[in-house]
Parts: C-alpha cells; sequence; structure tokens
C-alpha cells in the first residue's frame, strides 16, 4: 500500500464543520499509529532529496505534528509561526484575507537568520493563503525553499497561490 493510501485509510471526514457545507479533513487519528508516522516523515524526507533548507517553518497547530519530527529528523531548527498574540518575544507579523476577513500570523523576529532557505510546512493546503503568509515572513530575512504539506485539497488551488515563490511543493496526499 502506498502512503497516500495508508494516510487516506485514516484520515477522517467531519461533514459540517467548522460551518455548515464544509468536509473537513481530520488527520489526528494518525496520531494514534507510531509506524505510520514515521513512514510519513520517511516520505517527507525522500520528498526533499536535493532541496536544501536551513530550517523548517510550520504553522500552528497541525503543522507543528510533523513539522517538529521532520525537524529532528534533518537536524534543522523548528520555526513556529502562530497566531497573532500567542508568542512571548518580538515578533514580526504578516495580515492576510480570508474568505469573511483576514487573519494574522506572527513568528519571532530572530527565528529566520539572514540568507536562510526555509521550507514552510503546514498540515494541510487549502486556498494557499496561511502559507503563503508564513512565505512572507520568511522573506523577511531568507529565502522560502520549498513548500510540504500532509493534504493537498486540489480543487481549491491553493498552489496557484505559492507559484509566485518559484519553489516547489510536495504534499502525501491529494483529493
Amino acid at each position: 500500500m502506498s502512503i497516500e493510501e495508508k494516510i487516506k485509510s485514516v484520515v477522517r471526514d467531519i461533514p459540517d464543520f467548522p460551518k455548515p457545507g464544509i468536509l473537513f479533513k481530520d488527520i489526528t487519528p494518525i496520531l494514534s499509529d507510531p509506524i505510520l508516522c514515521g513512514e510519513i516523515v520517511d516520505a517527507f524526507v525522500s520528498k526533499f532529496d536535493g532541496i536544501k533548507f536551513d530550517a523548517i517553518a510550520c504553522v500552528e497547530a497541525r503543522g507543528f505534528f510533523f513539522g517538529t519530527l521532520i525537524a529532528q529528523r534533518l537536524q534543522i531548527p523548528f520555526i513556529p509561526i502562530r497566531k497573532v498574540g500567542k508568542l512571548p518575544y518580538k515578533t514580526v507579523s504578516y495580515e492576510y484575507s480570508l474568505e469573511y476577513g483576514t487573519a494574522t500570523v506572527e513568528m519571532h523576529e530572530d527565528a529566520v537568520k539572514e540568507g536562510w532557505n526555509v521550507l514552510v510546512h503546514d498540515d494541510l493546503l487549502a486556498t494557499g493563503g496561511t502559507a503563503a503568509a508564513a512565505a512572507e515572513l520568511i522573506k523577511t530575512k531568507g529565502t522560502v525553499a520549498g513548500f510540504s504539506f500532509l493534504v493537498n485539497l486540489s480543487f481549491l488551488d491553493g498552489e496557484e497561490k505559492l507559484k509566485k515563490y518559484d519553489a516547489p511543493s510536495i504534499s502525501l496526499v491529494e483529493y
């Protein structure tokens, strides 16, 4: 069975969450299978072959699940990107548009070292807004070396929004 098939076999569909008409892809059942978690990290690392990055920036909260494991495996720094007001030190922030309103993400101002190549990781790519916001934070001092996602909801065209960063985008599962 391929890694995509294994992941799809445990991802749980939650209808009408967080609002009516949305079919939420719940990845949390994956976390109860340590063997699968290890296989997921292996799959990401093998897909990164030939891509050089100095750190991995992960979006709160589900991006942290595999982002920390990938950072540990590759022995590179982990950079948390969080919702506004959640980080204790001086931050840089980026506000972006949502379907209804705006959101803001932040990272510590010293998280990215000058000239670093940084991989942006999150659990899921939908419209691309959050990943693009994370990329804008990285660009304050570094370069976006790539994007990685456990799941890509390709019908929402999030990859289109990320093309302007001229960086590869990797996902293990597509819907």
